[in-house]
Parts: C-alpha cells; sequence; structure tokens
C-alpha cells in the first residue's frame, strides 16, 4: 500500500532519503538505486528499495523480539519506514565473525573467510570524506563522541544483536559474514539501534554465494543485485 506520510527532505544519501515529520519522527525512504565504492559506480534497480525496506524491517522486528530497542516504528508495505528521531552517534560499528573486505586490506596475514575465534567488533568514524576510517576506543573516548560506559553498551548490543542473527541465519542455511550498525540516543538517553539492517550493509552467504551488495562491487549488475535481495527475502522469510 501507499503511504500518505509527508515531510520535509533533510538528508539524501547513497541509498535513502530522509524527511522529517515532526519532533519525533522521521521518514526513510529507500532508493531503487544501487552503489559502490563511495558512489563512483551506480545504478538504477527498480524494486530493491522495498527489498531493502523489508529486510530491515523484518530485521528490526526481529530483534525487537529479543528485547533489543530500535528506531522502527511502522512500515508502509513498500520503500518507506517511519522511524522515531534520535541523537546520532557519527560511529559506524562493524561486526565481523569471518574475514573478509578492508579486514584483509589491513591484516593480509590472515587468509580470507576464515571465522574468527570470536567476533570482531570495530569502529569506523561516520565520514563519506574521509572514507569512514577505523578508529580506537581511544579515539572515541578522547574526541568526546561517547563515555567509555556507552561505548562498553554498544559493544555489548552489537555482539547480542550478532548472536540473535547469526543463529536465525543459519537457521535458514545462511552465513553472516559481516555487517554495520549505527546507534543513537532517545530523549530518555537509551542506546537506540537506528538506520538499516540490509544487503547493503550486511554480507551474507548462501553456499559462498552473496546475496548482498558485495554483488555490485565485484561488477554484477543493478538487476542480479535485485535478483540476490529477492532470494534472500525468501530465505529468510520475508514477505
Amino acid at each position: 500500500m501507499a503511504s500518505n506520510w509527508v515531510g520535509e527532505l533533510i538528508y539524501e544519501g547513497k541509498a535513502k532519503r530522509v524527511y522529517r515529520v515532526n519532533d519525533e519522527l522521521l521518514i526513510m525512504e529507500f532508493k531503487d538505486e544501487v552503489t559502490a565504492f563511495d558512489g563512483a559506480r551506480k545504478e538504477r534497480a527498480p524494486g530493491k528499495g522495498r527489498l531493502a525496506a523489508a529486510q530491515t524491517v523484518f530485521l528490526m522486528r526481529l530483534l525487537s523480539k529479543y528485547g533489543i530497542r530500535n528506531h522502527l516504528v511502522d512500515w508502509d508495505g513498500d520503500r518507506k519506514i517511519l522511524v522515531r528521531g534520535l541523537r546520532m552517534i557519527p560511529i559506524e560499528v562493524i561486526v565481523r565473525n569471518y574475514a573478509y573486505g578492508s579486514f584483509l586490506k589491513r591484516m593480509p596475514l590472515v587468509k580470507p573467510m576464515t571465522r574468527f575465534s570470536k567476533p570482531l567488533v570495530e569502529f569506523h568514524l561516520k565520514s563519506d570524506e574521509l572514507h569512514d576510517p577505523l578508529i580506537t576506543t581511544d579515539d572515541i573516548i578522547e574526541a568526546g563522541l561517547t563515555r567509555q560506559e556507552q561505548l562498553n553498551e554498544i559493544m555489548g548490543i552489537a555482539l547480542r544483536i550478532n548472536e540473535i542473527l547469526s543463529n536465525y541465519m543459519v537457521s535458514r542455511g545462511l552465513t553472516l559474514v559481516d555487517f554495520k550498525l549505527e546507534f543513537g540516543f532517545d530523549k530518555s538517553g537509551n542506546l537506540v539501534l537506528a538506520d538499516e539492517m540490509s544487503g547493503d550493509t550486511m554480507r551474507i552467504l548462501i553456499n559462498g554465494r552473496h546475496l548482498d551488495k558485495e554483488l555490485f562491487r565485484r561488477g554484477a549488475s543493478a538487476l542480479d543485485v535485485v535478483r540476490a535481495y529477492e532470494e534472500m527475502n525468501r530465505l529468510l522469510g520475508i514477505s
């Protein structure tokens, strides 16, 4: 169904537009586009917006069942979700179960797709201009981005999310390689999971084959990505 939600456009990124409804609520609209390499490669991808929105809604509702607080309020059934506005922390939290991607560039002594002895949690400064550089926990504290106890809470929640998602993926015959999270604070000061959870922000494999945006990074077409997202949704049980 089409939504009658309206708001003022306040941000447009590579994959989403964000609209302000009021002081409490925002609309996130998922675009029918796929990008890679900080937007250097971009193609139209009809249908991708709804597929990514459906993934985000499904996974956030799944996490809610386990007590993970997140910003999702409602979904229009298409490309828009209604979310609570938060005071965002300008950090990307990456959870890694296997050696892949940028980890291999900085640590070539580990073979690709080696499963880590325990999940790794790393932090990147959210900055397109700086290409989201890796930062340390000391960097975060010294810059005043969060306090130590808040950072500890973020790490704990990220690992709990990984446990929930990994178990669900395994039950569906899938492998969760790694994923990105973002967090913010609500008006009560509670830490809340935000942004999206989709094939744009996760690496998910079936029998070694990608069902995520990594396909596009490797040269596949936008249509290939849409088909992969459709397959992911079927396997995860997303309608």
